[in-house]
């Protein structure tokens, strides 16, 4: 299809009506006096692009900070589906799916939109924000814009704006840009290719255009009427296809706002279409349910004044063993489970595994309570040893006269912190006594499972509904034996028609083929050795069926200083390609893959990763992972792999690259425990850049344990 949206040699002049109510927009946003203060102007709303806006055009506003919506909206057989997520205060991010279905063209199209808030909005003076839709998309919605919005009052906000791209396709007039960069940015280049490639020639290039818009509070609350003028001709959907007939440049709206943010809004647009859109708005920091619903703390046994601290029970032969199970049964009670423990006169040591608290200091903080309730009187250090699968990830030194001391005191939580000792754990001491029946224990489980695939041309939307049966049985500390096996119940996974049409070796992109024959499949069958080889030193070693599609022996080792922001990994495997079937067999393909990794805490919550070696089908590059994690666990990033595949021979999307996030299950229910719920949003999976999925990679296991991620929730503590 010819999708080509604007002409390099188009020229429109300027139309009085145009640069008229422009005019009357930015002196609206720029030059009234007597605006509204932060206090009096009204929340913005969500517009058909998914995005803060009015109702097609963008405003120059923010949402709250870290909020996530969900957008989804329809008019004239056009459906926008948007995630949009305020990465910081000022700067936003959107990935948007899109159908276009009309008689002549059913298309589906993925796109990614910025938007970053330059100035914001004072007594006199506008917020301005610049902002880029379908950067690195296919180039359906490409365009560009500056924007200025201004809170008259709390009724009346304007917005006034200049754009190009398809915001500059009505009523265009010659790029201002030109006469300041040269005539070179009259021009711009049209076609729409793969995907993915960022047109960085293109932005606020060709003919510009002002658009604007007003927003009314009216009197019923939380009900906003609309009104705005679009510089936006919808040339492929009225020109190339007949989607709908643009009669006007006029649009209208009301968005009711739901008191939990969640808002529905109705539109008559271009005078020939109605329209609605449904957005659902969710914050991390702010939880549907408030935390605490779990049982309280054990208070702190405090030794009286008169304790004479003597060291006498240490004569007593089965005086440890006792105090060891004691522990061992509080920390059941409290979620928690007993690894190891020593104690001398004066010090004991307890190594445990967190089964309940999503916070790490709140769990530390428990098993010092416990230690305090069942200790006698001379034993004053404690050190507490957390571990994860086996491998001790961190060591807390206290003083048991600290704990007591501050259990109660308003800034008790960091004054511990302060005096507390955070090292490396280092290795298990030779005299130290595993809990009873810690170990040679076998566990099982049978649970639901749901499986889904976004994207697929044929079928957007795919879901498996059934059964996981799932084990694991751990001889000796660090050695994990597990695997687990899945049945579909009902579903639609193995119905994808269309087969890959990769040039390159087919390492992903036949997911297709182990949905349809894979029922039922192992998921994996593996042994795990969790070691460490040496101070700050963590090791890896997987074997066995790794993943859905490939098994084999992964090797890995991480430096990670348990004070550092920085980390450094290896990681080497041999994977073979496994049978579609998803059972014993294998295929031909065998590969060596791996990567050098370093991990960078970079402050206020954001983290990053480079990776850098050799992917599935063997080709060479880099992935680039950038994450912002908030202090109750969610987090909300964003990747992207270049290797030595050629655009042209990846395909569609041009390149690697996705959107992951995690999901506390705590912050959900507000109830205690350290479930997470990760997924990734793959736009479309290909070939290129493909990376073997290994479970329980060693930054993932000792991230939450240390640094800055610990410190930040340290105020759990006493929790």
């Amino acid at each position: 299809n010819d999708l080509d949206t604007f002409s390099a040699q188009r020229r429109l002049p300027v139309r009085l009506k145009t640069a008229a109510l422009a005019a009357v927009f930015l002196a609206g946003t720029a030059l009234i006096s007597g605006g509204a203060s932060a206090q009096t102007k009204f929340p913005s709303s969500i517009g058909l692009y998914g995005t803060t806006g009015l109702l097609d055009m963008p405003t120059a506003e923010s949402a709250a900070d870290g909020q996530l919506s969900t957008t989804v909206s329809h008019f004239a057989g056009i459906t926008r589906n948007t995630l949009t997520f305020q990465i910081t205060p000022r700067l936003s991010g959107s990935f948007r799916y899109s159908n276009h279905h009309s008689s002549t063209i059913n298309n589906f199209d993925r796109s990614f939109d910025i938007q970053y808030q330059l100035l914001d909005e004072g007594r006199y003076l506008p917020a301005v924000a610049i902002g880029l839709r379908d950067f690195i998309g296919t180039g359906w919605y490409a365009s560009e814009y500056i924007a200025a919005t201004k809170n008259l009052n709390s009724k009346l906000k304007v917005t006034g704006g200049i754009g190009w791209g398809r915001l500059g396709s009505h009523n265009g007039f010659t790029n201002p840009l030109a006469s300041i960069f040269g005539a070179g940015w009259n021009s711009r280049l049209a076609g729409v290719g793969l995907g993915g490639k960022p047109a960085f020639g293109n932005w606020f290039h060709g003919p510009a255009g002002f658009f604007g818009g007003v927003e009314w509070q009216t009197p019923i609350e939380r009900l906003t009427f609309k009104a705005e003028y679009s510089s936006d001709a919808y040339t492929i959907e009225t020109v190339t296809h007949s989607f709908f007939s643009r009669r006007s440049p006029f649009n209208f709206g009301l968005t009711y706002r739901f008191r939990n943010n969640n808002q529905i809004s109705a539109y008559y647009l271009y005078g020939d279409q109605l329209g609605l859109s449904a957005s659902l708005v969710l914050n991390p920091k702010n939880p549907p349910n408030r935390n605490g619903r779990g049982p309280a703390p054990a208070p702190v046994l405090t030794r009286a004044d008169d304790d004479p601290r003597s060291t006498g029970w240490t004569a007593q032969a089965d005086g440890e063993a006792i105090l060891r199970a004691n522990l061992a049964m509080l920390l059941a009670a409290d979620g928690q489970k007993l690894d190891a423990f020593r104690v001398t006169a004066t010090s004991a040591e307890v190594w445990f595994v967190n089964l309940r608290h999503e916070a790490v200091p709140q769990a530390i903080g428990r098993v010092a309570r416990a230690l305090s309730q069942i200790l006698p009187g001379s034993v004053e250090t404690l050190r507490i040893v957390p571990m994860q699968n086996g491998l001790p990830v961190l060591a807390v030194t206290l003083r048991r006269s600290d704990i007591e001391g501050l259990e109660h005191d308003p800034a008790g939580a960091d004054e511990i912190l302060k005096r507390a000792e955070i090292s490396d754990p280092g290795q298990r001491p030779d005299k130290m006594y595993y809990a009873d029946k810690r170990y040679s224990k076998f566990n099982w489980a049978i649970e639901p499972y749901v499986d889904f695939s976004l994207f697929d041309p044929d079928n957007p939307l795919r879901v498996d509904l059934g059964l996981r049966a799932l084990g694991s049985y751990e001889p000796r500390p660090g050695l994990i034996l597990s695997g687990s096996i899945k049945k579909r119940i009902i579903g639609n996974l193995s119905t994808v028609k269309r087969p890959s049409n990769s040039v390159i070796r087919h390492v992903r992109s036949d997911y297709g083929l182990y949905d349809k024959a894979g029922d039922p499949g192992i998921e994996h069958l593996t042994a795990e050795y969790f070691f460490k080889p040496g101070r700050n030193l963590y090791g890896r070693v997987t074997v066995g069926y790794l993943e859905k599609m490939y098994g084999g022996i992964s090797t890995e080792v991480l430096w990670k200083p348990v004070n550092s922001k920085i980390a450094v990994g290896l990681e080497l495997n041999v994977s073979r390609q496994r049978a579609f079937n998803q059972l014993l067999g294998f295929q031909s393909y065998a590969v060596v893959n791996g990567h050098a990794s370093t991990y960078w805490d970079m402050g206020n919550g954001f983290s990053s990763q480079l990776d850098v070696g050799r992917y599935l089908a063997g080709d060479y590059g880099a992935t680039v992972t950038v994450d912002r994690v908030f202090n109750n666990g969610w987090k909300v990033g964003t990747y992207f792999t270049l290797t030595n595949v050629s655009f042209s021979n990846f395909g569609e999307g041009s390149f690697d690259k996705g959107l992951q996030f995690t999901i506390p299950l705590a912050w959900a229910t507000g109830k205690p425990t350290n479930k997470k719920n990760s997924f990734t949003i793959i736009p479309v999976t290909r070939d290129g850049g493909a990376r073997l999925s290994v479970p329980n990679r060693l930054f993932g296991m000792v991230e939450d344990y240390q640094g800055d991620r610990l410190k930040r929730r340290w105020g759990r503590f006493w929790r």
